[in-house]
């Protein structure tokens, strides 16, 4: 998957740069309303990968990247997840504690989006951090409730808490517009 991931970013580079974006005074590239939000739920093992339609109505889950130990590798096959998917936004799950508070997790996926962000801005692309807390958990019932074994559920698990993330995402971008 991770070479996947780095071979497709040359070739939907062309897509995502002929995007309009907007740039203020400042330089800064505004997010568009619209157009496709890639998801993804940083783990220690696996990154779960899930995607919405332009519309930004119904999330799904897409794959789950396995890390390699290799971080700049890792970042590479999430850039390129994100450009063959021409996203418009990539939604990061941020950990936080139940009480709202940051541990170390929290920390990790802040830096993880901060340079998954350096590496998608060239490309018009917007990194934002939203709160994960108790998707794992969510996604975990959802699929026991679909009938998945354990063995089964794990497999697709990484990627179901990120659509789980994304769909509240999504949820609560019509609550604020």
């Amino acid at each position: 998957m991770g070479d996947r991931g780095a071979s497709a970013a040359p070739a939907a580079r062309g897509r995502a740069d002929r995007r309009a974006t907007d740039r203020s005074d400042a330089g800064a590239v505004a997010v568009t309303a619209r157009g496709r939000a890639v998801a993804i739920d940083l783990g220690e093992r696996r990154i779960g990968v899930a995607v919405c339609d332009s519309a930004r109505t119904l999330a799904s889950p897409r794959t789950t990247v396995n890390r390699t130990g290799d971080r700049q590798r890792d970042l590479v096959t999430l850039v390129g997840l994100a450009l063959e998917e021409e996203a418009t936004v990539v939604v990061v799950g941020h950990p936080l504690s139940l009480d709202g508070s940051r541990g170390k997790a929290a920390a990790a996926a802040e830096d993880e989006a901060a340079a998954l962000g350096e590496a998608l801005a060239s490309y018009g692309v917007a990194v934002e951090l939203f709160d994960e807390r108790l998707t794992t958990v969510t996604a975990e019932r959802s699929l026991r409730a679909g009938g998945r074994g354990g063995r089964e559920r794990r497999k697709v698990i990484d990627r179901s808490a990120a659509a789980v993330l994304l769909q509240a995402w999504i949820d609560a971008q019509g609550e604020a517009g």
